[in-house]
């Protein structure tokens, strides 16, 4: 499922990244990676705030929905 769709809170596990070579890349560089482990911190106006790698980072909507989990 659509990393969107995870609750507030939960641990989940990416399993894969879709999208555009670009895109893979640069959420690569963010640290979303298949096999890492993130957890969603909160969720305001369709952007989200997820913590993967000891860090905080910031992804709108539609990035989110490229990583599956």
């Amino acid at each position: 499922m659509p990393l969107t769709l995870c609750p507030s809170g939960q641990m989940a596990v990416i399993k894969k990244i879709g999208g555009k070579d670009e895109t893979k890349r640069f959420l690569a560089t963010l640290g979303f990676t298949p096999g890492e482990h993130v957890t969603i911190v909160s969720e305001n106006g369709g952007n989200m705030i997820i913590n993967v790698r000891d860090s905080r980072v910031a992804l709108d909507r539609t990035l989110a929905q490229r990583i599956v989990v």
